[in-house]
């Protein structure tokens, strides 16, 4: 069974760079109070961009079982 992907951010992790945000095709992260955000999720089309993009990896796709 495949499971649902889910966008997590690890606000701790983050320096605020900005890459995930750049990189995100579809508008889905912010950069606020130098932290990124979550700014419509309902967007996300859970490509991996920001994942792959974050030098901290502060930012990744999980899969969690239905």
């Amino acid at each position: 069974m495949v499971g649902l992907k889910r966008l997590v951010v690890e606000p701790l992790w983050c320096k605020g760079c900005g890459i995930c945000a750049a990189f995100c095709p579809r508008g889905v992260l912010e950069i606020e109070k130098g932290k990124v955000r979550v700014a419509a999720l309902e967007r996300c089309v859970f490509c991996g961009q920001c994942e792959l993009r974050c030098p901290d990896y502060a930012i990744y796709l999980v899969n969690d079982e239905e």
